[in-house]
């Protein structure tokens, strides 16, 4: 049994206990605020609005006795995309969706898959192992607590490809071009020839459009709901590898004060949530892809032998992560060799063995 399963149960027992010694009374309103720095045309944003938010709902009107008064602030109008863990721990908003891949100085082992690109398109398989890694390294799952949250559940996004207003059929069509990429992503492209520029997928459409950057690196149910086959309409299949990208989260020290059926309610709206969410995620990807296809995108894969000539072409990117975690007292070695693992025990093909 995880941590995580004797906390649900431990809660459940709390609560029943409450229920039987408390004798019947009006149902107590609580004010809760959501919030995310992306809008809800985002998946996981959306997943919150309709799964995440509605699940607790649900799970509370079964007991009668709560009820929650959501205030709703996606896209960044309450908490800023990359701030939603202080804004979060700070009161500003009781609920939020960190995006850890933005936070990496708060959350640095959960990036670990971003450091390992040219991994596998399996979000299952990726969200499974960062779940288990945060069981099994105390530091890992600490980083939560840390930060003054509670974490709810995680998401994956499926695998990054490139978008570009030019083609790419081998390495040397990089060379000195301009590539949007996020955060620790940037390091797929240090060594290509090409530069990577800082952005996100607010900023990506613009950016792009307006000559900042020729291309970015993303995922495909981002890329649609950006529309960067508007303005990048060369799209090929790189597949660095589906990534951890963040959790949904409550502020501790709310949490430690709801009642136990409060708490237990919101633990099993964050598994609902991240189930759902990987579903949904996983089976977007062709349909968004076809669509793309359909509004003038000129869709391609790029070779075995290109795509391992691009892996080989970067540094040590894992190796010098893990030297980095490590100098700070964190377990960095220990995660990085047991992701690889994980992965390579699942059956995934990897041109690039990072733990090396």
């Amino acid at each position: 049994m995880t941590l995580r399963q004797t906390f649900i149960l431990t809660a459940c027992a709390a609560a029943m206990a409450t229920i039987a010694a408390a004798p019947a009374s009006a149902q107590q309103v609580i004010k809760m605020t959501a919030a995310a720095g992306h809008p809800p045309v985002f998946l996981w944003v959306k997943m919150a609005d309709e799964v995440l938010i509605p699940e607790v709902d649900k799970r509370l009107a079964a007991g009668g006795k709560y009820k929650i008064e959501w205030t709703k602030a996606w896209g960044g109008t309450l908490l800023k995309l990359g701030s939603e863990s202080k804004g979060v721990a700070d009161g500003v908003a009781d609920v939020a969706i960190v995006s850890t891949v933005f936070e990496g100085a708060k959350f640095p082992l959960q990036n670990v898959s971003y450091y390992t690109p040219f991994g596998t398109d399996d979000i299952g398989l990726v969200s499974k192992a960062v779940a288990n890694l945060q069981v099994s390294v105390p530091a890992m799952g600490d980083a939560w607590t840390k930060n003054g949250l509670v974490y709810l559940g995680g998401m994956a996004l499926d695998t990054y490809h490139v978008w570009t207003k030019f083609p790419i059929t081998r390495l040397e069509d990089l060379q000195g071009k301009k590539l949007s990429a996020p955060g620790p992503s940037s390091n797929w492209v240090r060594g290509t020839g090409a530069v990577a520029v800082a952005g996100t997928l607010n900023s990506y459409y613009e950016d792009i459009k307006s000559g900042v950057s020729d291309g970015a690196l993303v995922f495909t149910t981002g890329a649609w709901s950006a529309k960067l086959h508007e303005v990048a309409p060369y799209v090929t299949k790189v597949n660095f590898g589906a990534q951890f990208a963040g959790g949904a989260v409550i502020n501790k020290s709310r949490f430690d004060k709801l009642p136990p059926e409060v708490q237990k309610a919101f633990l099993e709206a964050g598994d609902a949530w991240q189930a759902a969410y990987a579903k949904a995620q996983s089976a977007a990807v062709a349909g968004f892809m076809q669509k793309m296809a359909e509004g003038g995108a000129k869709i391609s894969d790029l070779s075995e032998l290109e795509r391992k000539r691009w892996a080989d072409s970067l540094g040590p990117v894992a190796k010098n992560w893990a030297a980095d975690a490590q100098s700070k007292g964190l377990p960095g070695n220990e995660v990085l060799s047991a992701y690889m693992a994980s992965l390579q025990k699942a059956g995934a093909k990897l041109p690039r063995d990072w733990s090396k």
